[in-house]
């Protein structure tokens, strides 16, 4: 019987290497899966390349992460903000290595990882810094640059209901890179608030299907400082 359904996230996170590429669901503070980052940080595993839309904000989450000196990289599109302190200061003094992508380039590199493509051309950052030392090739007059997928060897990501095959939904903005997150790494573990029986997801709203999806936990959603719930 398939059962993706992990009994806690230590359990989900057991076996993640030092030097493993993980990616992190996420845009900005939607759809950041903080329970699984605070445990691969209790897992302990180092010198991480880390592939987000961001850079973390605040203290918590990513932020927490890279504080705990467990980034030897970060791949992302937005890695300054009011709040990206922690990496500001990290990278200031060279503790950590930044590569910076477009956001749509760093979309579509994850993207083609899952869908198994070799490299493609993309017209997006030619003539500027992030070309530099990339194979450029004109196209029906127009210059496009060579871009490779990011592959990774963990997924990090934040759904809202899932069951025990690992079929998922999201809630509305916090799906944003979850689903080619999913596609393009070896391992994916994906927090759910919500765990339903086999057939309660109508099969044309599953969004990632389970054959992307190695384990499932459920966390709790938490009340916000107004009274709410958490997204």
């Amino acid at each position: 019987m398939i059962n993706k359904i992990a009994n806690s996230i230590a359990e989900a996170l057991a076996g993640v290497t030092d030097g493993a590429t993980v990616m992190v669901g996420g845009f900005g503070t939607a759809g950041i899966p903080n329970e699984l980052i605070d445990g691969l940080i209790e897992q302990g595993a180092r010198d991480l390349t880390l592939v987000n839309n961001n850079a973390g904000n605040g203290e918590a989450g990513l932020a927490a992460l890279l504080r705990a000196g467990r980034v030897r990289k970060v791949i992302c599109s937005f890695p300054r903000q009011a709040d990206s302190h922690v990496f500001d200061s990290l990278y200031r003094s060279g503790a950590v290595e930044l590569e910076l992508v477009p956001q749509g380039n760093l979309a579509e590199r994850i993207r083609a990882a899952g869908a198994g493509i070799g490299a493609f051309f993309c017209p997006t950052a030619y003539g500027t810094e992030l070309s530099r030392g990339k194979e450029t090739r004109e196209i029906n007059g127009r210059h496009y640059v060579l871009e490779y997928p990011i592959h990774a060897d963990l997924a990090l990501i934040k759904a809202e209901r899932g069951d025990r095959w690992g079929n998922l939904t999201y809630r509305k903005a916090a799906r944003n890179f979850g689903p080619v997150m999913a596609m393009a790494a070896r391992k994916t573990v994906a927090s759910v608030h919500e765990i339903v029986e086999l057939g309660a997801l109508d099969p044309e709203h599953i969004v990632t299907p389970g054959i992307f999806v190695k384990q499932v936990v459920r966390i709790e959603r938490k009340a916000t400082q107004a009274g709410g719930l958490r997204p």
